[in-house]
C-alpha cells in the first residue's frame, strides 16, 4: 500500500509546463528521427543518401546544365558524387544574409531552388530535404563548389558546418558541385554501402537520361572476387530505356519481333514521358518505374496510366480485326508477363512519403495514356502480323487463366483466402462446415427472401433459375454445359460422378425448398435424380432434406396459423375458430411471396421448421433405381404407365370411400 500511495503522490507531484515543450532546431530532428526522412536506419535506408546527392545531380543533367556525373565509393564508407552543372550559389543569402545560399540549403530543410519551378521545370528533389537530410546524418561531409572559375569548399558534421565557406583556389575549365560523405555510425551502426547496389544506380539513371555521361570508379578493395562490377566504367546509353530493354532481354526469345518503345511530350508542356515494352516468350515479368529519375518500386498513378493505355489499345485492335475473345480479357493477360519499364518527367509530382517509393499525382495517368495510347494504336496499325501473334498470345493467357480457375478445387474459404464461388451464391460466414447449411432455392424472388431471413453465420441461399436439367435423360455433355448444375456443383466444392468426395462438401446440410405446389415439387424430384444419380453418396451419408413451407396463412382474431396443405388447414379452422372470430385466409403462391419474418419463422428457422430427410433404405436400392428410371428416364411410355396406374388406384380409392 505504501508503494502505491507513493507512486501516486509522484504522479500528482508531476507538472506539464511550457518548460517541458522541446523546439528541435535546424536538423535535430532529422538526427531525433531518421526514419521519418529515409525510411529507417538499416542498410537500405543509408543508400537511400546515395539517391539523395546522386538525384541533384541528375536534376542538372536533365534540365540541360550537366552532361557528366561522377560516383565513387571510397575506403572507410566514403561517397562521392560529382557534376558539372552550374554549381550551387555561394553569395549571401537574402534571408540570411550572413549565411551563403550553400550552408543554408545544407542546414536547412525546406529549402532550395525546386519549389518555384523557376529553376527546375522537372526534379526529382522536391521537399527541399534531401542534401540537408544526408548532412544531418553524416559524420563527415565536404561540399566543393566551382562558379565562375572559383573553387569553393566547406566541410560538415552531423548538420553543422566545421569550416567557413572559403575560396581555394581557380579552375579555369571547371564547373559543378562536388558532394563527399560518410554516414554517421552512431545513426547507421556497422551498415556499409555496397558496390552492387550503387553500380545498378548508375546504370540505371544513365538509361533513364539518354544524354548524360556516368562516371563509375570503385576503390578495388571494396570489390569482392569474382564480381561482376568493374573497378571504373563510363556509361552512356545514348538509346535511352530501348537499351535498357535490350540489354534485360539479352537473347531470350520474344512473342513478337519488335519491343514497343518511344517517348512523347505530355499535354500542357506538363513534362516527357518515355517507355520500353517487351513481351518474352517465357512470361517472366519484369517491371521498373520512375519519375524524374527516382526509382519508383511501389509504383502508382503513371503506371497506372500506361497500363490502362496498352489494355485499351489492345481491346481496340482486337475488336478492330473482329478478335470477339479479346474483350473479355483483362490487364493481367496483356500485360502480366510483360517486360515494362518507364520513366516520366513531369512539373511538381507529388510522391507517397519522404522516401518516393509511389507517384501518387492524379494527373500523371491521364497525362502518360494520352501520350502513350496515340503511339501504342500505330505501333499495331503498322505491322499487323506482329499484332496478331500479340493478340493470339493475349487470347492465350486469358483461356489459360479461365483454365486454371476452373480446374483448381474449389474448397470452404479460409480467414485469408476467398474463394471462387457462383455470382449469386449467399455464402455463410462460418468457416467449418459442421452445423452449416445450403439452401437451394426457385428464382431470384424467393432467393431474396431467403437471403433475409437466413442466419448469415450457417446458412447459405443458391438461388436456381427454373426447372434445372433432368441428369436421368441428357447426355454427360449437356450435364457439364448446363449453368445451373455448374453452379450447384461449385458450390457444394465435393466433386460429382467418380470424383466426388465427401470430405469436401462445404456443407453440412443441403436442404431442397421449392414452392409447395406442383412446380415445385417438379423441381424438387429433379434435383433428387440429379443428387441420386451423380452424388449418391451426399444422399447415403445423410446430407440431403426437403424443406416444407406452408402452402396457407390462416390468421383467427389475433393469431396467425400455417398449414401445409387443405386438410391442414380445415383441421387448424375447425380447431381455433370460435363464435364471432374472424377467419382470414391467403395461399402463397410461392416463396417469393413470402416476407422473410414468415419464410425463417415457417421454413427457415432450426426451432419451428419442418424438414425431410432424404433417405434410401438398404433394401431399397433397387427398386429405388427402377422408379427413378420409370419415372425421370428417357421412355416416356413407363411415365404414362404409372400415372395411368395411380389414377387407377386412386378411382377405387374414391369408390370404396364413398360405399362406406
Amino acid at each position: 500500500m505504501s508503494d502505491l500511495f507513493t507512486n501516486k503522490q509522484q504522479l500528482k507531484n508531476q507538472s506539464y509546463t511550457a518548460e517541458d515543450i522541446e523546439v528541435l532546431e535546424g536538423l535535430e530532428p532529422v538526427r531525433r528521427r531518421p526514419g521519418m526522412y529515409i525510411g529507417g536506419t538499416d542498410e537500405v535506408a543509408m543508400h537511400h543518401l546515395v539517391n539523395e546527392v546522386f538525384d541533384n545531380a541528375m536534376d542538372e543533367a536533365v534540365a540541360g546544365f550537366a552532361n557528366r556525373i561522377e560516383l565513387e565509393m571510397r575506403e572507410d564508407n566514403v561517397i562521392v558524387v560529382r557534376d558539372n552543372g552550374r554549381g550551387i550559389p555561394i553569395d549571401p543569402h537574402p534571408k540570411f544574409p550572413k549565411k551563403s545560399a550553400l550552408e543554408v540549403i545544407l542546414t536547412t530543410l525546406h529549402s532550395g531552388g525546386k519549389f518555384g519551378g523557376k529553376v527546375y521545370e522537372t526534379s526529382g528533389g522536391l521537399h527541399g530535404v534531401g542534401i540537408s537530410v544526408v548532412n544531418a546524418l553524416a559524420d563527415y561531409l565536404e561540399v566543393e563548389v566551382v562558379r565562375d572559375k572559383n573553387v569553393y569548399r566547406q566541410s560538415y558534421s552531423r548538420g553543422e558546418p566545421t569550416s567557413k565557406l572559403s575560396s581555394v583556389g581557380t579552375d579555369a575549365k571547371g564547373r559543378g558541385t562536388t558532394v563527399a560523405f560518410r554516414p554517421d555510425s552512431e545513426i547507421f551502426g556497422k551498415a556499409k554501402f555496397r558496390p552492387e547496389k550503387l553500380y545498378k544506380l548508375a546504370r540505371s539513371k544513365a538509361y533513364l537520361y539518354r544524354g548524360v555521361e556516368i562516371r563509375w570508379i570503385c576503390d578495388e578493395s571494396l570489390l569482392s572476387e569474382g564480381s561482376d562490377v568493374p573497378a571504373k566504367e563510363t556509361i552512356h546509353f545514348p538509346g535511352g530505356l530501348s537499351d535498357f530493354l535490350a540489354q534485360h532481354l539479352g537473347d531470350r526469345p520474344t512473342v513478337v519481333s519488335q519491343p514497343f518503345f518511344g517517348d512523347a511530350e505530355l499535354s500542357g508542356k506538363m513534362g516527357r514521358v518515355e517507355w520500353a515494352i517487351h513481351w518474352p516468350a517465357d512470361e517472366e515479368p519484369y517491371e521498373s518505374t520512375y519519375c524524374n529519375t527516382i526509382p519508383t518500386p511501389d509504383g502508382g498513378t503513371h503506371e497506372s496510366g500506361l497500363r490502362s493505355a496498352i489494355t485499351r489499345g489492345i481491346k481496340s485492335y482486337g475488336e478492330l480485326v473482329g478478335n470477339k475473345k479479346i474483350a473479355q480479357a483483362m490487364g493481367e493477360d496483356m500485360l502480366g508477363g510483360a517486360v515494362i519499364i518507364l520513366s516520366l518527367f513531369m512539373k511538381d509530382p507529388q510522391f507517397q512519403g519522404q522516401t518516393k517509393n509511389k507517384l501518387v499525382s492524379q494527373e500523371a495517368a491521364r497525362l502518360v495514356e494520352n501520350a502513350v495510347r496515340d503511339h501504342f494504336d500505330h505501333y499495331l496499325s503498322g505491322d499487323p502480323e506482329n499484332s496478331n501473334k500479340l493478340l493470339a498470345h493475349v487470347v492465350e493467357r486469358f483461356e489459360d487463366r479461365l483454365r486454371r480457375k476452373a480446374d483448381k478445387e474449389t474448397s470452404r474459404k479460409s480467414v485469408t483466402q476467398r474463394l471462387r464461388l457462383p455470382g449469386k451464391l449467399a455464402d455463410c460466414t462460418s468457416s467449418a462446415n459442421i452445423g452449416t447449411e445450403l439452401f437451394i432455392v426457385e428464382g431470384d424472388s424467393a432467393g431474396g427472401s431467403a437471403k433475409q431471413a437466413r442466419d448469415r453465420q450457417t446458412q447459405a441461399v443458391l438461388p436456381l433459375r427454373g426447372k434445372i436439367l433432368n441428369v436421368a435423360s441428357a447426355t454427360v455433355d449437356k450435364i457439364k454445359a448446363n449453368q445451373e448444375l455448374a453452379d450447384l456443383i461449385l458450390a457444394l466444392g465435393c466433386g460429382y460422378g467418380n470424383h466426388y468426395n465427401d470430405e469436401n462438401l462445404r456443407y453440412e446440410k443441403v436442404i431442397i425448398m421449392t414452392d409447395a405446389d406442383v412446380d415445385g415439387a417438379h423441381i424438387a424430384s429433379l434435383l433428387m435424380t440429379f443428387f441420386y444419380q451423380e452424388m449418391p453418396d451426399l444422399i447415403t451419408n445423410g446430407h440431403l432434406y426437403l424443406a416444407r413451407p406452408p402452402l396457407y396463412r390462416i390468421t383467427i382474431g389475433t393469431t396467425t396459423y400455417y398449414a401445409q396443405d387443405e386438410k391442414e388447414r380445415e383441421d387448424i379452422i375447425a380447431k381455433h375458430s370460435r363464435h364471432n372470430s374472424k377467419v382470414e385466409m391467403g395461399r402463397f403462391k410461392g416463396l417469393g411471396e413470402m416476407t422473410p419474418p414468415q419464410l425463417k419463422e415457417t421454413t427457415m428457422n432450426v426451432g419451428t421448421r419442418i424438414l425431410l430427410q432424404v433417405k434410401i433404405q438398404d433394401g431399397d436400392i433397387e427398386p429405388t433405381k427402377e422408379r427413378v428410371e420409370q419415372l425421370m428416364g428417357r421412355k416416356p411410355e413407363h411415365r404414362f404407365n404409372f400415372i395411368q396406374e395411380q389414377t387407377a388406384n386412386r378411382g377405387t380409392d374414391i369408390i370404396e370411400q364413398l360405399d362406406v
